[in-house]
């Protein structure tokens, strides 16, 4: 299964929730991508969004055996990415599954052994890390900008999910909580720009045992339980030698920290939010003031989310179009099914050692992406 510019790479969306909006407004930004078909499980979302975007509603069986899709674009809940993700590859198609990749490092490794035997490529969120922001990082950390990096900090803090969404119980179960729901994009840039993990530690604690919900709704007023922790704080350990610490938490009301600083040999370096595509990267050298960079002049990084009142960069389908461009060029996507394992992995190590106690080493080995350059990302726009 080739994708050629004349034949482009055709999708079928399994997911039509509040997620699949971004992939289908920002689809037609992106050259040698289609999206052709969508199916839930509720089959009225899968023909809202059909007639929204002009496309053909279907059932998943049916877009599983359809002949004019090459690639399933994963848009469930994680409970089912594995059934969804498995399903798609046994039936002879590309993925793109939204993260994480599986609920378990297991069904992990499962999916990305399954896509390699079948000579099919798999790919996952977050592919925030080849916005403007991360692209620009990436740049200074590859010529020495901070020199060699020793250790830096992450945080991804708030108030949790109760606020403003209208039936938040599954955020706080097992399988999501911060680290696996947020922790993506903050580990998925790290390792991005520094390389893969070998080791962890963390501790954890919860800072309620039930939660409100006041979020418009149904159950606006009710409570639900709390299954997982809300606040974790990691050591991580680089393969090399850089520690990190990452904390996750929906325990904060406000805060200062910065989303990501790292700091190395020759100086320190600023990050904006991982969760978006742009913003404002800051570099110090020895001390001396931060030099900003505004990232939104660059390609991915300008303001453009939500549609009504753009307050940030939203590119979400990039990392499927490198995905349908590796295909051709016959190479790893850069958010690949591999790197996404990685990060599972490391979330599932934090967890594990905030609950024995004991660090946990990351197994398996990973090569850090390849820099997405200006050029070839600029290729990749229609």
């Amino acid at each position: 299964m080739t994708n050629t510019a004349r034949q482009p790479l055709r999708i079928g969306i399994v997911g039509c929730g509040n997620i699949s909006m971004a992939y289908l407004r920002n689809a037609p930004l992106f050259r040698d991508v289609e999206i052709v078909a969508c199916a839930d499980v509720n089959p009225q979302a899968a023909d809202q969004r059909a007639a929204q975007f002009g496309l053909r509603a279907s059932g998943v069986d049916a877009l599983m055996a359809a002949a004019d899709i090459d690639l399933v674009l994963n848009l469930t809940i994680p409970a089912v990415h594995f059934d969804i993700s498995m399903q798609a590859l046994e039936a002879q198609k590309h993925v793109f599954t939204e993260k994480p990749l599986a609920v378990t490092a297991e069904l992990g490794r499962r999916l990305v052994r399954e896509a390699a035997a079948r000579g099919l490529l798999i790919g996952s969120a977050p592919d925030t890390f080849l916005g403007a922001a991360g692209r620009h990082a990436r740049r200074l950390m590859e010529a020495g900008a901070i020199g060699k990096p020793v250790t830096g900090t992450a945080f991804m803090m708030g108030r949790g999910m109760e606020h403003w969404h209208p039936d938040p119980g599954f955020y706080y179960q097992p399988g999501a909580g911060p680290v696996m729901d947020m922790g993506p994009y903050y580990l998925t840039m790290l390792v991005n720009l520094i390389g893969p993990v070998r080791r962890v530690q963390a501790v954890a604690t919860s800072g309620q045992k039930d939660r409100l919900i006041t979020a418009e709704g149904p159950k606006q007023g009710t409570r639900f339980s709390v299954g997982t922790p809300t606040s974790v704080l990691s050591l991580l350990e680089f393969e090399n030698g850089a520690t990190i610490t990452f904390g996750a938490s929906w325990d904060v009301f406000r805060h200062s920290n910065h989303p990501i600083e790292l700091h190395g040999t020759e100086g320190s370096l600023r990050l904006p939010d991982p969760d978006t595509f742009g913003g404002t990267v800051a570099v110090s050298e020895r001390g001396a003031d931060w030099k900003e960079t505004d990232t939104a002049t660059l390609p991915y990084g300008a303001v453009n989310w939500p549609v009504d009142a753009p307050d940030r960069a939203n590119y979400r389908m990039l990392g499927l179009a490198d995905l349908a461009r590796a295909i051709g060029e016959k190479r790893a996507p850069r958010a690949s099914g591999a790197l996404a394992l990685h990060v599972l992995e490391i979330m599932e190590g934090i967890l594990r050692a905030a609950e024995t106690g004991n660090a946990q080493a990351i197994e398996g080995a990973l090569d850090q992406p390849a820099e997405l350059r200006e050029d070839e990302a600029r290729s990749l726009l229609a």
